[in-house]
């Protein structure tokens, strides 16, 4: 069980050194982050983009770039591209976003030519650390796959559950929630969950335990379960979170960092590999362990 997020730095210090291709590198927090990973060993970068926007950042936080490499690509479009193209060639084993839109990195990700797709679908998962909880609590999707259909909580699941194995946990607990912990035929989500349940059961979902529909405080809470009368294996003690759609995910996402005091880091799973992808609004240690999250996967 990994229950802090500080575990994923000394996990990535396990790991062979991953070369991180970070797509136009000119942005203030995401060369802050890349500079104290550095510092922790475990990560070689490749500077893709506009290099003297990228030389002006490093001198201001003191960051001497000597030993790494720079591509000059003005356009950050152009950036995305040649960083996709460094991962998918083998010379870097990670892709980071730096300064680009994230449509134009995806875009270059899902080129049917040129890109990394590896799975059904490409998917968000984050990992939060809360003073409330006594474990990592992961979370999809809650910035790239806007109303999900049933097929695609099959791959969000498998996408997510893939996450947690290249981090050592064996058999992550899954709940798939919802605004009710019981079946109504009215109600979409609780009917996929219901079967995505069943799916796990019959050995069609593997890897993990799947049980739902579940409410969100029975998933996090073995006394608001027994409160309930819910038998769950999952309930109270749940590593993975999968919400019906976006906006209920974004918004949990957001309680959990900005009023529920809570750390996170997230990457994008189902590519050929993982794939770092913050928010402008994550600080620099939420993409410092993003990083380390990347960097950690065996």
């Amino acid at each position: 069980m990994i229950s802090k997020l500080n575990e994923l730095v000394e996990l990535a210090k396990k790991r062979p050194r991953r070369r991180i291709a970070i797509a136009a590198a000119g942005d203030y927090e995401v060369l802050e982050a890349i500079q104290h990973a550095i510092g922790e060993g475990w990560i070689e970068p490749i500077l893709i983009g506009h290099k003297p926007a990228i030389t002006t950042i490093a001198e201001e936080l003191q960051f001497d770039l000597s030993p790494f490499e720079i591509i000059h690509v003005p356009d950050s479009v152009q950036a995305a591209y040649e960083a996709t193209r460094l991962v998918r060639e083998g010379y870097a084993d990670v892709l980071m976003k730096g300064l680009v839109s994230t449509q134009y990195l995806l875009r270059a990700v899902l080129d049917k030519e040129n890109g990394l797709r590896a799975g059904d679908l490409l998917s968000h998962v984050a990992f939060f650390e809360s003073p409330y909880y006594h474990k990592l609590l992961g979370l999809t999707d809650a910035a790239m796959n806007v109303n999900p259909t049933f097929e695609d909580k099959v791959a969000l699941i498998n996408n997510a559950v893939d996450a947690f194995h290249k981090l050592g946990v064996e058999v992550p607990k899954v709940a798939v929630i919802g605004s009710v912990e019981t079946i109504n035929p009215k109600m979409e989500a609780t009917m996929h969950a219901a079967t995505l349940s069943m799916m796990n059961k019959r050995n069609q979902i593997k890897g993990c335990i799947v049980d739902g529909p579940l409410a969100l405080d029975n998933a996090v809470s073995r006394k608001s379960a027994e409160l309930k009368h819910i038998e769950s294996d999952v309930a109270g003690d749940v590593d993975l979170i999968v919400a019906p759609e976006i906006n209920g995910a974004n918004f949990l996402y957001k309680a959990l960092n900005f009023i529920g005091g809570a750390t996170a880091a997230a990457v994008i799973m189902g590519a050929r590999v993982p794939i770092v992808l913050t928010s402008r609004a994550d600080n620099e240690r939420s993409k410092f362990l993003s990083i380390a999250l990347a960097a950690a996967m065996d």
